[in-house]
């Protein structure tokens, strides 16, 4: 509707009716262009999982338009295509292209529990590294959804064995996935949730730069200066040369400093100060009975003075 996505079928398929759905594998054959008609890519079978966002946004909204074997072309703006960045060398920033996409297949997905350890690694990798390509196009969104169903794929069930190199891949692969979530998360400002990822890291990895880095970062934006610095100095003692904790604790014990300076000048302001709490005057009205001190010195003069003269009078005598 808003002219930002043509489609123009060129060969038509085999129906409506064969027209592949979310979440299926599907199979196309690809070629993509400038404005200008040079091509910069061309793939006779690109296959990928339709709605996981494993490939530009233009091809999965368009696909799960396409009947099987029809053939279309696609004109679509640089939103929905490599955007503001473009793709070096060959795409320029906010270019928008034209697509000829033929569909070949389209099969149900397969089943995570029959995967074998390698395949459930490579495939989590895939959906990992779709999320690191969304996190530097700083579509954090997209990003957080390639890393959640890449650790949905190695948190499943499985009725297949894994070696423990498997397992230890698994695991690692978790670890970069739930790190990777952490900072898409910090960017949308979104804490709660990153530090809940900082957390699982932490659970399996305990010194974990990485995630003992973020997990401050989290907790400092919280304005938690106090829990923030100690993790910090953690994440330092185990890299004592990253430059990048070392600047970001100095700031954070400054913030910290000033923040308890704050407090203390709210405190004193709250309690009052004791020295200058009240006027003699003030005292008299709250204790009547009370005797200012000049009195008392005074009072105290004269009768030292008395006793004083009352010895020299003995004396003479």
């Amino acid at each position: 509707g808003s002219g930002l996505l043509k489609k123009k079928t060129l060969v038509p398929g085999q129906g409506v009716d064969t027209c592949p759905r979310k979440g299926q594998d599907v199979t196309i054959r690809l070629k993509a262009m400038l404005e200008d008609g040079s091509v910069v890519e061309e793939n006779p079978a690109l296959t990928f999982t339709l709605g996981d966002c494993d490939v530009l946004q233009v091809l999965d909204l368009c696909v799960q338009l396409l009947e099987m074997g029809e053939t279309a072309l696609i004109v679509s703006d640089a939103k929905y295509c490599y955007g503001a960045q473009g793709r070096s060398p060959d795409i320029p920033p906010n270019a928008a292209l034209t697509l000829e996409v033929e569909l070949l297949a389209a099969q149900d997905a397969p089943d995570l529990e029959l995967l074998s350890g390698k395949e459930k690694i490579e495939l989590a990798n895939r959906k990992r590294e779709r999320g690191n390509f969304f996190y530097q196009q700083a579509d954090y969104v997209l990003a957080i959804n390639s890393y959640d169903i890449a650790l949905k794929i190695i948190s499943s069930s499985s009725k297949v064995e894994f070696s423990p190199d498997e397992e230890a891949e698994l695991l690692d692969v978790k670890v970069k996935c739930l790190n990777n979530l952490a900072a898409s998360q910090l960017k949308l400002d979104h804490y709660e949730a990153a530090l809940k990822s900082c957390n699982l890291v932490l659970e399996h990895q305990p010194g974990n730069i990485k995630a003992l880095f973020r997990k401050g970062k989290v907790l400092a934006q919280q304005g938690e200066y106090r829990e923030a610095i100690p993790i910090l100095k953690a994440a330092l003692k185990l890299e004592p040369s990253n430059k990048t904790i070392h600047a970001e604790l100095s700031k954070l014990v400054k913030k910290h400093a000033d923040q308890k300076n704050v407090e203390t000048e709210m405190y004193r302001k709250m309690l009052g100060n004791p020295s200058t709490a009240g006027t003699p005057g003030k005292c008299k009205d709250k204790l009547p009975w009370s005797i200012p001190w000049k009195w008392l010195f005074g009072a105290t003069a004269i009768a030292l003075g008395g006793v004083a003269l009352s010895v020299v009078i003995a004396a003479r005598n």
